[in-house]
């Protein structure tokens, strides 16, 4: 039932097979549950003590808390199976039969066949088994892979490759500078120090309130912005919006351009935010094609990510928490107009 310690069960075993007639004709085996997080652990405390097989589980799932997880024993013993065994029968060398390199896909398969999905901490075949988001441990992995890992995500099949740094660097808001900065080489950019702070403050801005880290084209995008934001030439000092469910969605938008002369325009959309892009649109004289817009929560608050693809343009995101479907989608789309420059191409 998962009662025992590990060197209760690991002692029962040695008792049983110190003082059963005949024990040494048979193959002990264990199956150990995991009521209190040791079932692996007991497993293990067996196979020391001369049990020989031992029952398991993939992922670990089971009745109650589980069993023994398969991914674990395997791994202990491919590491540790040659040296830390001795005491029992034979050469004291343990070893198992199974290949790990199809651990992970082997995984994969049981969680989408039993719709038990493993937490992302989970050893071996969790999600962030592999990967890592603090600055400290991001900074140790660049320089030596063996400084946080014990083995590879290639010896249980899972191919990481090119990607995160090939070092599973999560850019989230723990990164530090130095893990940003590399994984921008490695896309290409290759910015000077006061270009890549004003990114990296940027990038903080961003991982702080969204949840997950940030991919691969989200940080261009965010360099992207960055560069256009050098030269904002409008600027938005004023906004009011009138909706409801029978009222016609209408916008007033105030904008200082580049001659410093304040401009405002009231217009009608589809919706509140539509019509504050015509506003703009109006207002600058130029109008741009949107291809997708998308909202998400980045906190239990009221605090949004608007998210928004541009022809000609990568994606790029603003953050607010002051009417936030409006207010962020504004700064979002007036920021398009940054750099005159950039949109004559």
């Amino acid at each position: 039932t998962g009662w025992n310690m590990p060197w209760e069960f690991g002692g029962l075993i040695k008792k049983l097979r110190e003082n059963v007639k005949g024990a040494d004709k048979v193959v002990f085996s264990t199956h150990c549950q995991n009521d209190l997080g040791l079932a692996t652990a007991n497993s293990l405390a067996g196979a020391l003590n001369g049990a020989r097989q031992l029952e398991c589980t993939i992922n670990g799932i089971g009745e109650r808390a589980g069993n023994a997880s398969l991914e674990e024993i395997v791994m202990s013993l491919a590491l540790k199976g040659e040296t830390h065994f001795e005491g029992g029968p034979g050469t004291g060398k343990l070893r198992t039969a199974i290949n790990p390199v199809h651990i992970s896909s082997t995984s994969k398969l049981v969680s989408e066949y039993t719709g038990m999905i493993c937490q992302p901490h989970k050893a071996i075949v969790g999600a962030n088994a592999f990967r890592h988001e603090s600055g400290i441990h991001q900074d140790g992995m660049i320089k030596n892979k063996n400084t946080y890992e014990i083995m590879t995500p290639e010896s249980i099949g899972l191919m990481r490759g090119d990607a995160e740094s090939g070092a599973g660097i999560v850019l989230g808001k723990h990164s530090g500078r130095n893990a940003v900065g590399t994984r921008l080489k490695e896309l290409g950019y290759d910015l000077d120090p006061d270009k890549l702070n004003a990114v990296f403050t940027r990038f903080k801005e961003v991982a702080e309130r969204r949840k997950g880290g940030l991919e691969d084209e989200d940080l261009e995008s965010l360099v992207l912005d960055q560069a256009g934001n050098i030269n904002n030439l409008w600027t938005v000092t004023g906004l009011q919006v009138s909706t409801g469910m029978s009222g016609i969605p209408t916008a007033t938008v105030k904008m200082r351009g580049p001659d410093m002369v304040e401009r405002y325009m009231a217009s009608t959309g589809t919706g509140p935010v539509d019509a504050v892009y015509k506003a703009i649109d109006q207002i600058i004289g130029i109008s741009i094609e949107l291809e997708s817009y998308s909202l998400s929560s980045v906190t239990e608050g009221i605090e949004v990510c608007t998210v928004l693809s541009f022809q000609r343009f990568c994606k790029i995101y603003i953050l607010s928490n002051i009417q936030p479907f409006i207010n962020a989608g504004l700064g979002c789309y007036k920021s398009r107009y940054c750099c005159k420059r950039r949109w004559s191409k």
